[in-house]
Parts: structure tokens; sequence; C-alpha cells
């Protein structure tokens, strides 16, 4: 009897034990399935995060507008700096469209993320002109942009007469660009979604310092260009 007993009190230790032991080591368990986020972490998680900015700071129809027009308005910058090293411009210029290419190649790919983050059409680094078929009017009365002649015109000249028009040329439109921001701010409920607000900001106060260096480097090219003899 007191070996069936102990027998007893042997078994019910050895359960109590297995009991634990599983307790012990959920990890021995079978996994759970992956997540979606788990599978797709960068794509989910930057659209989860715009969710998130958007509810704090919620965007509206001028705000995608601004994004979207000031890609295309960016790209025939590009088109125009990159023309420098073809077209025989002085150094500083070369230097100044460097400048501009790398600046704004980035807030191309801002504002292209920005839009896909939020379901948005995301159109490609195209430079716009107000003479492309099939553009609505909005898109082509967007300030400061140079129309096809002027383009011509541009890729035409060389050396000094081809800096002296790019100047002309970047400056008008910069001041497209900084115009686009001041309609953006004075639109009711537009430019307070932080993403939207550092960068309309920071695209006022590039271009309007560029602005001011692009009138400098034409009045020096001007007096440089008086003084030499015919």
């Amino acid at each position: 009897m007191m070996q069936t007993a102990r027998t007893i009190r042997i078994l019910s230790t050895a359960a109590g034990l297995a009991a634990c032991s599983v307790g012990a080591h959920p990890a021995a368990q079978t996994a759970p399935a992956p997540t979606p986020a788990r599978e797709a972490p960068g794509r989910a998680a930057a659209m989860a995060r715009a969710r998130t900015d958007s509810a704090r700071y919620p965007y509206t129809a001028a705000d995608v507008a601004f994004m979207t027009g000031m890609i295309g308005h960016h790209a025939q910058a590009i088109v125009m700096s990159k023309w420098v090293t073809t077209h025989n411009a002085d150094p500083a210029v070369q230097r100044l469209a460097e400048r501009i290419i790398n600046a704004q190649e980035d807030e191309i790919a801002t504002m292209q993320r920005w839009l896909a983050d939020r379901g948005k059409t995301v159109p490609d680094a195209a430079p716009m002109t107000h003479d492309m078929p099939g553009m609505d009017h909005s898109a082509m009365l967007m300030p400061g942009m140079l129309t096809d002649a002027q383009m011509k015109e541009l890729d035409a000249a060389r050396g000094p007469d081809f800096d002296r028009l790019f100047l002309l040329s970047m400056i008008q439109h910069h001041k497209g660009a900084t115009a686009m921001v001041t309609t953006l701010f004075g639109t009711p409920g537009a430019g307070q979604d932080e993403t939207i607000f550092k960068f309309a900001s920071d695209v006022n106060v590039d271009q309007t310092t560029e602005i001011a260096r692009m009138q400098r480097m034409l009045f020096e090219f001007e007096l440089k260009r008086a003084s030499t003899p015919d």
C-alpha cells in the first residue's frame, strides 16, 4: 500500500513538472503567421505613417495640386541646368546649375514619395511646358514656366549669350516657384501637412536666395561684357 502511494506521488510530480515545462517554453509552440506589415515593412510602414500624419495634419486638394505641379516645374529647371555642360557656360553658372540639379532631384523624390504614400497619382519627373498638347489649363498656366519657344531660344545660345539667357530664364522660373508657394499658403486649409509645410517653406527660402545670387551674377556678367572691348 505504501509502495502504491509512493508511485502515485512520483507520477503526480512528473506530470506537474511536464506542465511547468510546457508553460515555461512558449517558443516551442507553433509560431504565429506573419502579418502583412512583416512581409512588406517598408511600403506598409510608410503608408501607415502617412495616414497618421494626415490625421494630425490634414492635407487638401491644393496640397496635392502643389506637389503634383511642382514636380513638373522642377523637372524643367533640371533640363535647363543640364544644358550648361554642353553650351559652353561660365564655370560660375555651371556650379549654380549643379546645385539646382542636386537639390531639385532630391525634392522631386520627396514629392513623389509624398503622393505615393497617400495613394495619389504620381507623375513622372518629365518637364512640362505651356505648349504641351493634352495638358489641362491650370498646368499650362503654372507660374514661371518657360514656353517651348523660350526653351528653344535658350538651347540655341552658347557661351556668354547662354549665361545671360540662362540666368534670366532661371530667375523667371524661380519667381514662379515662390509664387506657387504664396498661392499654396494663401489657400484656406492648405499647407498644414507637416511635410508640405516644411518643403514649401524651404523652396521659398532657397529659391529666393538663389534669385538674389543670380541677379548679382547677371550684374557682374553685364559689367564684364561692358568693359570688354569689341
